[in-house]
């Protein structure tokens, strides 16, 4: 009986939302950017369940752009910069929204906390990802469409228990200073999928690295914002505001993050 209730609430979702990351947990910081990478990104690609297919289109039509074999599996950091480009103004154009949180671990005060228990820092991160989407959704679900909720499809982390994660989110439902709107998420609509087997699962991808491009420096200290700009219109904003809602960062440099931040108006 159970699990035709979470079916019927899969199939009656009024939103679809492919999450993927950017970036290490680890805290092994070297010269030169060496090392554990200095920024952690999660981003969500959220798609209205109608609207849902666009994201297999979407696929399609970048793989022609850039002569791909049909179905073949896009990764962002697989293609040529000038292949990046391109994709980054698709995903721009589409029907969908995006929120990204940008974890700069150097910021984080107290980082042995998140190094007792593997996976705690990527959880951390779902956190405050999820508070963001469940606010979007929650404010622009049409009456008629869908019963309110989301579907969560993770990009497959093979070594990590999703039944865990789906655990971590039932306990922060008791916990009063979590700003998740419950009556979005769902933690029994949380999957894991292969990024090689959903066309949202690999712009997803697409959108978390692009993110990632503009904060990581390379061995020479350089970013690329490029990306991040092209992606720009579809990041979502409340009230015209991006911080905080589309863009989530923990970083204690505000210069850094208001460089990110003009760098999404250009």
């Amino acid at each position: 009986m159970k699990a035709t209730i979470i079916e019927k609430s899969f199939m009656n979702s009024s939103f679809r939302v492919y999450i993927d990351e950017s970036g290490d947990e680890g805290f092994t910081f070297l010269p030169n950017e060496q090392g554990s990478s200095r920024w952690l990104v999660l981003s969500a690609l959220v798609f209205r369940r109608e609207n849902d297919l666009l994201a297999v289109e979407l696929a399609k039509q970048a793989r022609e752009l850039l002569k791909k074999p049909p179905k073949h599996p896009l990764h962002f950091r697989e293609l040529k910069h000038e292949q990046r480009v391109p994709l980054a103004r698709l995903i721009g154009q589409a029907q969908a929204r995006t929120v990204s949180v940008l974890i700069h671990k150097p910021s984080i005060p107290e980082p042995e906390n998140f190094q007792q228990q593997k996976y705690s820092l990527y959880r951390y991160a779902c956190r405050l990802l999820l508070e963001r989407v469940s606010w979007l959704c929650r404010d622009h679900h049409k009456t008629g469409h869908g019963n309110g909720l989301t579907e969560l499809i993770f990009s497959n982390r093979s070594a990590m228990s999703y039944d865990d994660l789906r655990n971590y989110l039932h306990q922060l439902k008791t916990d009063a200073t979590v700003r998740i709107d419950w009556n979005v998420i769902d933690p029994a609509l949380v999957s894991a999928v292969n990024h090689d087997q959903l066309a949202g699962l690999q712009l997803a991808d697409a959108v978390a690295t692009s993110i990632f491009y503009a904060v990581h420096k390379n061995q020479y200290g350089e970013v690329e914002e490029r990306y991040l700009k092209l992606i720009a219109p579809i990041i979502y904003r409340h009230e015209g505001k991006l911080e905080g809602y589309g863009l989530k960062f923990w970083c204690d440099n505000k210069a850094e993050i208001a460089r990110v931040l003009e760098s999404t108006t250009k």
